[in-house]
């Protein structure tokens, strides 16, 4: 919107510069706001067209030049070791403990 916001951007310093030359009471100069505020809405619709064609363009290309995604890596499974001398199984004090239904 970079084409869009400059006409908008004119078109309002055109309007703070006759109101600026109202308010000095400047009867001459009145014809230099008119013209940088009408300048300014003829832009808008060309700024709008040319913004609307940089994205139609950037969306194109994006599209056409997508990287192509990464396989993603297959997770190795480490082997459990267990420390020498400790048996496989479990404490029996370790096991969660079972509540009984009533």
């Amino acid at each position: 919107m970079r084409y869009t916001k400059a006409a908008l951007l004119l078109f309002g310093l055109g309007l703070v510069l006759g109101f600026a030359l109202i308010i000095a009471e400047v009867p001459g100069f009145g014809w230099i706001a008119s013209g940088v505020m009408a300048l300014g809405l003829v832009a808008l619709p060309v700024g709008l067209l040319a913004d609307g064609r940089v994205a139609f363009v950037q969306r194109i290309l994006a599209r056409f030049s997508r990287k192509r995604r990464a396989k993603p890596r297959q997770r190795v499974r480490t082997v459990a070791t267990r420390a020498v001398g400790r048996s496989a199984r479990r404490h029996p004090a370790a096991r969660p403990v079972r509540r009984k239904r009533r």
